[in-house]
């Protein structure tokens, strides 16, 4: 704006601020509600005109603000989803507890890749094969109406490599979501630092029982890819 308009501007806001005062020489309820609703979308149009970053980040936090509950329920499963992982040492019941925890938060979906140790090749009952040494198994899942993710498509996506305590690599997961102006409500500390790790010592004790059971939802060639690698 020129120097010129810039004082006009001033003058017109002054101008509707002494105006909005002259209602207050006769104070009652409504003019007091008039003045202060007056005052207060003036101040927001005001605001958004101005174009501050700042303001948009503490709009930003207060949304943040709002959704605290559904963030509480989001981190609340994934805590309950790595003690039940914790407890198990069956393939079909860790996919089970990953298609849960992630059915219920604002991920669209995963992919999970397990590889298989040389001296430990698993049967697959459902199939009945068997992996060969470096082979590995791939259980994919999405929400209903969410296509699964391809390579170049337009999604955030969150790699974590599942490494055990005992420093052995079972393999990997890739979450992903598609892009969305709906903010992530998710603490994302809680998928990288013990989740991983409490999901590869679950594999681990899978892959080392007798036999390993494919999930219905990985039943056709689709799902359950052996791949050498």
């Amino acid at each position: 704006m020129t120097h010129r308009q810039v004082v006009i501007l001033l003058y017109g806001v002054c101008a509707i601020f002494a105006l909005l005062s002259l209602f207050l020489l006769w104070p009652s309820g409504g003019s007091i509600g008039l003045v202060l609703a007056v005052l207060g979308t003036g101040i927001w149009v005001g605001v958004q005109h101005l174009g501050y970053l700042e303001f948009g980040e503490l709009g930003r936090v207060a949304q943040r603000t709002l959704g605290q509950r559904q963030i509480f329920i989001n981190d609340l499963a994934i805590r309950r989803a790595t003690e039940d992982l914790k407890g198990t040492s069956d393939y079909v019941q860790v996919c089970h507890i990953l298609e849960t925890v992630f059915s219920t938060n604002d991920f669209d979906g995963f992919e999970l890749r397990v590889k298989a140790e040389a001296e430990e090749p698993p049967t697959i009952s459902g199939k009945r094969q068997r992996l060969r040494p470096g082979e590995g198994l791939r259980f994919e899942w999405s929400k209903p109406g969410v296509a699964r993710f391809r390579d170049g498509w337009a999604t955030w996506n969150l790699g974590l490599e599942l490494v055990t305590t005992s420093n052995r690599w079972r393999g990997s997961m890739k979450i992903y979501r598609v892009y969305t102006d709906h903010p992530l409500l998710v603490d994302t500390n809680l998928l990288i630092s013990v989740f991983p790790v409490v999901l590869a010592d679950a594999l681990d004790r899978a892959l080392t029982s007798n036999e390993v059971v494919v999930p219905e939802a990985t039943a056709s060639t689709d799902f359950m890819a052996a791949q050498a690698s």
